[in-house]
């Protein structure tokens, strides 16, 4: 006799965390209201119109531009 084979759902998929898009301005520290742009390389404050822009590539994601703009405020007052 012949053992009935068992069937085995697949384990599921891990699902990457979902990267913020807002944060907190780094002048004002009023929290996600600084947004980041993209195409062109740009973070920006909605409330005190702060921005900074940086060169980016296609692998360049928003938290990568704004960990740099702390970065440059740090140079510039050195």
């Amino acid at each position: 006799m012949a053992r009935k084979k068992s069937s085995k759902k697949p384990a599921p998929k891990k699902r990457w965390p979902k990267l913020d898009k807002t944060f907190t301005c780094p002048f004002c520290n009023n929290a996600d209201n600084c947004g980041t742009n993209l195409l062109i390389g740009e973070a920006a404050c909605h409330v005190c119109h702060e921005s900074y822009s940086t060169k980016i590539s296609f692998l360049t994601e928003a938290i990568d531009i704004y960990s740099l703009w702390p970065d440059a405020c740090e140079a510039a007052n050195s």
